[in-house]
């Protein structure tokens, strides 16, 4: 095969419209824009804009706050954890940090901190040490025989 022969196969390239090109085009004069108007012309951007009449997302009510310094954490499972024990990825004998956790390929960031929550169920005894988890995540480790312990965040500047 040469660089001549190469081609798409047929009908995977369309061929662009090409506006305002007379008659015989089928998008000749006004170019399929209708007759005269702002929307005619060029340089026109109306999205949310309903000529002069207050906007919908004006109308509408504005309702709650977002707090602009909130912590984000990353959320992990239970069952995940036990699931990446039994596949070998995380060693149940040391104590899985949040290190431990991102080395396995189990969490992709830190953020502000790992939290655990208690989908799943937990067979190993596991010894977890994370920023934050749900009070029945740790009931269920402590069940398990392990233990969950929840360290303070870095203090942010």
């Amino acid at each position: 095969m040469k660089l001549h022969e190469l081609s798409d196969n047929p009908g995977a390239t369309k061929k662009r419209m090409r506006v305002g090109r007379g008659p015989g085009s089928g998008k000749g004069k006004m170019g399929g824009r209708g007759i005269k108007g702002q929307k005619s012309r060029s340089g026109v951007a109306i999205n949310g804009y309903e000529g002069g009449q207050m906007p919908l997302y004006q109308r509408l009510p504005k309702r709650g706050f977002n707090k602009p310094n909130r912590k984000a954490f990353a959320v992990i499972n239970l069952g995940l954890i036990q699931k990446f024990v039994d596949e070998k990825k995380l060693d149940a004998s040391a104590a899985i940090t949040e290190d431990a956790l991102i080395a396995s390929g189990l969490v992709r960031r830190k953020k502000d901190g790992i939290r655990v929550l208690a989908k799943g169920d937990v067979s190993a005894k596991l010894n977890i040490e994370v920023t934050g988890a749900s009070k029945a995540a740790v009931e269920a480790v402590e069940k398990a025989g392990g233990s969950l312990t929840v360290k303070s965040a870095p203090a942010a500047e």
